[in-house]
């Protein structure tokens, strides 16, 4: 029997009202110590060092949980925003890891609790909350099965970890997890990680280190600038521009939202900066759509418009005030391009040679396709690619609705609630129906956010009574 505190009451599966901070800074203290004793003591072990990371996220995975799901998130939230940091300084001094077996320590650590998926599954109520996932579920079965019969069976097993691990890690959440302490956890990690990977960022941009340097060399990613002071496309402690941005554009949009002192709003300043020197344009379009969205509520209507003026002054005060004013007007100009602009061209010539395959464009081609992040190759932009070229029309289309549904979810959660917390995650699900078409957020550290914001809006909402705690145990 397993007994873990911070989660709510609802059919039969006692839950804990309210986690102890003391329990949520556990968790994100075993988590941070796992990152200094890597980066410290890992160059120095060997290539043992980087299975024996992913041994000590699992386990970092295992231990947090059993301190409640906000400790386990936070715990998570770490290390995939440091794990390719530390990733960078191993590769310096043993040489670069093409398989990259590091960055599955954030995954290992989602995996660590899944056993918990047994006691939820006998639930035919709670698996009807969950058919979008189910469906998504299906969909890269059918991808993995396709990968196989071409042979391909680290593909195979890579690509079921990176989609899997954060989609039932999700679905597990939905059902243990309370929104507003996990919205808490998440945003109090934020407020400390922002500035740190912030201030990481711009220095990155100006002078990259040695261990960044060597990386971008010999990182076959297209999209990440040239390893030269003010040609980096800032990464920071993350492992390529999109990905970075898409976490600092969502850590900012918690600590702006739930956040109300100063010093917080104030910290998050070169975090944003940052993510203007990602030249990430998909990542500043879903922030200023997600804010757009919680204007529309009264609940979070007056701070939203002060982070919007806000936004627009810092974006002026980056323009003219800082040396960094040329490239980010640069790429802001790139908007007014239409279909001329590199990436949009990309894209349609993505679609056109999909459209020509005969066979593999219907039947899906699986988890075949070369990680960008890995080992290089043309990137895939978007879900809709994605799915279409590793599902085919039929399931990718079905996977694509999936999708849909859940981020449509939360925006009608919002729409019918319309309380704080319903709000910032209908705002999350605006964000990433815009990222749906433009970026890959299904799976991987990508999926991670998505689906767990996801999970909380598709979860029920608590019933209130006294304290207890949860066991997932048989019954």
């Amino acid at each position: 029997m397993t007994i873990l505190a911070g989660a709510r009451t609802d059919h039969g599966v006692r839950r804990d009202a309210t986690p102890s901070a003391r329990d949520h800074l556990i968790g994100c203290a075993a988590a941070l110590a796992t990152l200094l004793i890597a980066g410290a003591v890992g160059p120095f072990l060997g290539a043992p060092a980087r299975a024996l990371y992913v041994l000590a996220c699992a386990t970092v995975g295992w231990w947090s949980w059993r301190r409640g799901p906000s400790a386990h998130v936070g715990a998570a939230l770490l290390l995939f925003l440091f794990t390719p940091f530390v990733r960078r300084l191993v590769d310096v001094r043993l040489g670069y890891d093409v398989s990259s077996l590091m960055l599955v320590g954030p995954l290992a650590c989602l995996m660590a609790p899944l056993s918990h998926m047994l006691g939820l599954m006998t639930s035919p109520g709670r698996m009807r909350r969950m058919e979008p996932m189910l469906m998504v579920i299906a969909c890269v079965v059918y991808a993995v099965i396709l990968t196989l019969f071409k042979g391909e069976w680290m593909s195979a097993a890579r690509d079921a970890v990176k989609w899997f691990a954060p989609l039932l890690y999700a679905m597990l959440l939905a059902e243990t997890a309370d929104k507003d302490e996990m919205l808490a956890a998440l945003t109090n990690v934020f407020v400390i990680a922002l500035p740190l990977i912030g201030v990481y960022g711009v220095a990155q941009y100006v002078d990259p280190p040695a261990w960044d340097r060597y990386w971008m060399q010999n990182a076959p990613i297209t999209s990440i600038g040239q390893p030269v002071p003010y040609s980096v496309r800032v990464f920071s402690t993350m492992n390529a521009p999109a990905g970075f941005a898409t976490f600092t554009a969502a850590g900012l949009l918690l600590v702006w939202f739930r956040k109300s002192d100063w010093l917080s709003q104030i910290a998050t300043a070169p975090a944003a900066l940052a993510l203007f020197l990602s030249l990430y344009r998909t990542a500043w379009i879903s922030l200023v759509v997600a804010m757009l969205f919680c204007a529309l509520f009264r609940a979070t209507r007056g701070r939203s418009l002060i982070m919007m003026f806000g936004v627009c002054a810092a974006t002026i005060v980056a323009l003219v005030a800082t040396p960094f004013g040329e490239s980010i007007s640069a790429r802001l100009a790139t908007f007014s391009e239409g279909s001329r602009d590199g990436s949009a061209r990309e894209r349609i010539d993505q679609y056109s040679a999909l459209w020509n395959l005969s066979d593999s464009s219907l039947i899906g081609a699986g988890f075949t396709t070369v990680d960008t992040g890995v080992a290089g190759s043309q990137p895939v932009d978007g879900m809709i690619i994605a799915c279409w070229q590793s599902m085919g029309i039929v399931f990718g289309l079905i996977c694509l609705f999936a999708l849909g549904w859940v981020a449509v979810s939360a925006i009608f959660g919002a729409l019918n609630d319309g309380g704080a917390e319903s709000v910032m995650l209908g705002a999350f699900g605006a964000f990433f129906l815009v990222q749906l078409p433009l970026a890959g957020i299904g799976s991987g550290e990508a999926g991670f956010l998505f689906w767990t914001f996801m999970a909380l809006a598709l979860a029920p909402i608590p019933t209130r009574g006294p304290r207890r705690r949860l066991d997932l145990g048989r019954r």
